[in-house]
């Protein structure tokens, strides 16, 4: 069974970091491009940042940019999103997900795009 696991959320003040991880298991990474999503109370789930397959191509939302930080580990069959400065608006739960794109350096922040999902791991920024 594919399963994607986030792990890292919390409480943190604005201007404060955590570094969220999406872990699978069943299957390897290796694979799949993977976005990172968020979705806050009354809104719709927003893409923040994607990586390719190959790692070589990012895409982050504007919002982000600058303070956010996607990567890859292969060795551990984990993706990373580094989150820096953080402000209330940043607020959300956040959802890894994967699809097989074909191209290897290619990836989209687009959800209806993507076939597997996390649960989703809770970001609080409050002071």
């Amino acid at each position: 069974q594919l399963q994607l696991v986030e792990s890292g959320g919390g409480l943190v003040q604005p201007g404060g970091s955590l570094r969220l991880s999406c872990a699978a298991s069943g299957f390897t990474l290796d694979y799949y491009a993977i976005g990172w999503f968020r979705q806050a109370p009354g809104k719709e789930r927003e893409g923040v940042s994607c990586i390719s397959v190959s790692g070589s191509t990012t895409n982050s939302a504007d919002s982000v940019k600058g303070r956010f930080t996607i990567s890859r580990d292969t060795a551990k069959n984990t993706v990373y999103l580094q989150m820096n400065s953080l402000k209330p608006e940043d607020a959300a739960v956040y959802y890894c997900a994967a699809v097989a794109f074909r191209n290897r350096n290619y990836c989209i922040r687009r959800p209806g795009e993507y076939d597997y999902w996390g649960q989703g791991t809770q970001v609080t920024v409050s002071s």
